[in-house]
Order: C-alpha cells, then structure tokens, then sequence
C-alpha cells in the first residue's frame, strides 16, 4: 500500500519512519511512504503557502491553489485511472474518531493521500473540491496533522505480515475482535517478585486453560471499570457467554 502524505515539516517524518518495530513495514516497502511539501508547488521567492482569512480573526490559513497543484503531482505520480483515485484524508476534528475496525480497513487497503492541516485551518474551497475523508484521534486539537499522520500509519503497519515479531500477536490487542472488542489484561515478566508484589499464581500454573480462564476474567473487569461502554457493545453484539456474564454479576 502506499501513502502519500501532504506536509510543511516532512522532516518530523523521518525519524519515525526510521524507528521502531513498524519501520520493517517502511524499510521493506510494505507500507509505501513518499512526503510532499506544498511549499515546493507555491508561487513567489518565499513560496508562501498561507494568508490572512476572510472577515478577519486570528492565525494563518493555509491557500487552496498549492494544495491543489501538490495534490495534482502526487496523482499524477500514482498513475491512477480517472475514477479509481486513492481516498484523500483530512486530519480534522470535525472527523469521525480513528478507531480499530477503521485502522482494520485501511491495513487491508491500497493506501490514500494523507492531509496535515496546520494554523487556524485550509481554505474550505479545497476541502469542498478534493476531500473524500476526515479523521480525527478525538476531541482536542493539536497544531498539525502530522501525529495525527503517524498514528494512522503505525496502527496500520503494525497489521502488516512480518512486521511484528510475534505475527499473531496484534491479535490480543484491545480493542481486536478476536477478544470480543475488550481491553487487554495485565501483564506481568521477571522477576516473580517485586516490591513485596508477587505475579499472580494462576500465570505461575502452567495450567493453561487456567492461565486463559485468569485472562478473560481480567479482561471483562478491566473493561468493566475503565470502558463500560465496551461492555455494552460486545453483550449487543452477542460476544458475551453465560460464564462471562457471571464473572460480570461478581463484579457488581
């Protein structure tokens, strides 16, 4: 797959495609990144890219005509048919929350072109013309979208082949279907003991229908405490089975 993600600070970028486990995904062209500037598509010695808005206020907004001749080298570069252009994403809090079955969908897509707004906004006349999605990590507002960029792209390569060391893995994340849409249980390494806290005994049984018996147990009340919400949904949807529903009872 491949993104192509529209930024003023590309440099932030490359750090984070050159670290961590999900690099794999970067390095091996599984998750294919190219960065463009708008700045480079802008007119006069400085290439400004923003202006003062419309009927006054605060802050800089960002002019449609770079956009659109930055967005019109990346499809010409893509080589796309007319009609099967790649979705272009907005990073907005008007969006709907990025959450994991839509991180599911686009791990098994062919990519998109990725927005970074920055100062007060883009010239609503671009997001009219060119703008398919809007996304948005939740309810407050970061100077730019560009972590909002990199959270979409780790979530999706982590879901890659090879990537991760261990391919199945992702599969207990919270949120995975394959938990019932739960939050993870607690985990626990070496030593057995510390700071006068032992690691609980059901993990030390070597039992291991106990060992799953003990994790789904925590997961329901972890999830009770901390999502209820999610409690709700997964019962909805019919996840829960009688024994899950007894540990709930227990609970309170």
């Amino acid at each position: 797959m491949r993104f192509d993600i529209i930024t003023l600070f590309p440099e932030l970028f490359a750090p984070f495609l050159a670290s961590g486990v999900t690099r794999r995904a970067y390095a091996s062209g599984q998750v294919d990144v190219r960065l463009w500037n708008p700045r480079d598509y802008a007119d006069g010695n400085y290439r400004r890219v923003d202006d003062r808005p419309f009927g006054g206020g605060p802050g800089m907004v960002i002019m449609a005509e770079p956009l659109a001749r930055c967005l019109a080298a990346i499809r010409a570069e893509r080589g796309e048919p007319e009609g099967g252009e790649a979705p272009l994403v907005l990073f907005s809090p008007i969006g709907e929350s990025l959450n994991h079955a839509a991180v599911e969908r686009w791990s098994a897509s062919e990519g998109a072109v990725l927005l970074c707004g920055r100062y007060e906004g883009i010239d609503q006349r671009f997001i009219d013309t060119h703008v398919n999605v809007q996304m948005s990590l939740g309810d407050f507002v970061l100077s730019g979208g560009e972590i909002a960029a990199m959270a979409l792209l780790d979530a999706v390569a982590r879901l890659q082949p090879g990537v991760l060391n261990d391919e199945g893995s992702h599969q207990l994340d919270s949120f995975n279907p394959a938990l019932d849409g739960l939050l993870d249980c607690p985990h626990y390494t070496r030593p057995e003991e510390w700071a006068g806290q032992q690691v609980p005994s059901a993990l030390m049984s070597g039992h291991h229908a106990q060992i799953e018996r003990w994790r789904r147990e925590q997961r329901l009340a972890t999830t009770a405490r901390h999502r209820p919400d999610l409690i709700d949904a997964a019962r909805k949807a019919g996840r829960l089975a009688p024994a899950d529903e007894a540990v709930l009872a227990k609970l309170g």
